[in-house]
């Protein structure tokens, strides 16, 4: 009867061990890394995203963009695409160049439409789109890589283009057919990588992926899944097309896309979907 009891304690032992290793969303913390919330924002366009420049924010839902004063959260401006119209899923924004850059998918429509809609900051009109069309993949968002940034990604834009193993899964593919691609300026793809597997574990098991990415403090790569409240850090390989999953840090926001603040370092800007909110918070890095 010992062998049995014996058997018992080891796979309970095991069981333990793995919850260890994996703690419950939001309590996986990385020693060294921390982020602490600074102030939050109402806006109810913030379903989606939201992008930063020096005096606005902009967040972002399916069809919509709401222009607010970082300073005080004043609603200064609006677009709206209209529902049924061109624009059917925006995912995340960034400003570059004066330019901000809205990335928008078909989701969850199937065969994977995308497409890079241009708007002026300034006013918010549109001023230019580009169509990617049938891609191994749905847009989910873009960043330009530092020129320090290892490899095939410095100075690129970087993009992501995911799967799903939900209602917008395309046959015999799932989340870990999500690929991040290195474009150059005429968005043709000139590098790829995939990510960790035991990172698409930890985005869960809706069949999501990364809905967020943004390059940040350290020069590394920062994600966000779409329902985690943790921000994953990676890095890219030496060799290789695997990134490496090296930190992991709790955060308020429940994935979705995020902008890092161009004017204020380590300070992120986030969105939690569920209560329209932008959030400000600013992350620490290991010394």
């Amino acid at each position: 009867m010992k062998f049995p009891a014996l058997l018992l304690a080891c796979a309970v032992a095991v069981f333990a061990a793995e919850e260890k290793l994996s703690p419950p969303l939001g309590q996986l913390t990385t020693p060294g890394w921390s982020y602490t919330e600074i102030r939050r924002f109402k806006a109810p366009e913030a379903g989606q995203g939201v992008a930063v420049d020096r005096e606005f924010f902009y967040a972002i839902n399916n069809h919509t963009i709401g222009k607010y004063r970082k300073a005080t959260g004043e609603r200064v401006a609006g677009w709206e695409g209209g529902a049924g119209g061109e624009i059917i899923h925006l995912n995340a924004g960034q400003i570059v160049d004066g330019k901000l850059f809205a990335v928008h998918s078909n989701y969850p429509g199937v065969p994977m439409l995308s497409s890079l809609e241009i708007f002026d900051p300034a006013t918010l009109r549109p001023i230019g789109s580009h169509s990617f069309g049938r891609m191994d993949g749905s847009f989910t968002w873009l960043d330009r890589a530092p020129r320090t940034a290892p490899g095939g990604a410095a100075g690129r834009w970087i993009a992501c283009f995911v799967h799903y193993g939900n209602r917008g899964a395309e046959p015999n593919r799932d989340a870990t057919w999500t690929q991040i691609l290195a474009l150059d300026d005429e968005w043709r793809r000139i590098g790829g990588w995939a990510l960790p597997p035991k990172l698409n574990e930890r985005f869960g098991g809706r069949g999501y992926s990364a809905s967020g990415g943004g390059f940040g403090p350290g020069g590394f790569l920062y994600l966000t899944g779409h329902d985690n409240t943790e921000l994953y850090v990676v890095d890219f390989p030496k060799s290789g097309s695997v990134l490496k999953w090296i930190a992991t840090i709790p955060f308020p926001s429940e994935g979705q896309a995020f902008c890092w603040d161009p004017h204020e370092p380590d300070t992120l800007w986030s969105i939690v979907k569920k209560t329209k909110e932008v959030i400000v918070g600013r992350v620490s890095t290991p010394p």
